[in-house]
């Protein structure tokens, strides 16, 4: 209310190359348009059989290795890029499912735009992608990057 443009945007990162075109779009879109920036990182849940099929826990630990070095990836990337480019820009860390994180982050950041990068996966051709998921839940304008 009483602004012209957005006061908010979200991206949600994974450290993917789609992705990381998708924080870029939008620390651009958020320069030009004088707005916060909310980049969000949902770190996966461990599976629940996983200690079942791996008795010494091993999977577990490397799956939760590569999660903190994309996280240490991200924020690496933040400090040294976002100061440049003069925006006003937060980093999130949410533990869960993509989906109900970032629509969760998207209401709470009272967010005007949602961006993603495309995904890559051919399972969510046939079951959904996480950004057919956000057009489809009509709460935000998503934007789709390649």
């Amino acid at each position: 209310m009483g602004r012209d443009g957005p006061g908010a945007i979200l991206v949600g990162i994974d450290g993917s190359a789609s992705s990381m075109n998708a924080a870029a779009y939008a620390a651009g879109m958020a320069r030009r348009q004088h707005c916060r920036l909310i980049a969000v990182y949902v770190r996966a849940n461990p599976p629940a059989l996983l200690p079942l099929a791996d008795a010494g826990g091993h999977a577990a630990v490397t799956a939760i290795d590569a999660q903190n070095e994309v996280e240490r990836e991200l924020r690496t990337a933040f400090e040294q890029y976002l100061p440049q480019l003069g925006v006003d820009a937060e980093l999130v860390v949410r533990t869960g499912e993509p989906f109900a994180e970032l629509t969760a982050a998207a209401r709470e950041a009272r967010a005007d735009a949602v961006i993603v990068g495309r995904s890559a996966g051919m399972l969510h051709r046939i079951a959904g992608s996480l950004a057919i998921k956000l057009v489809r839940c009509g709460k935000w304008p998503v934007t789709v990057v390649p």
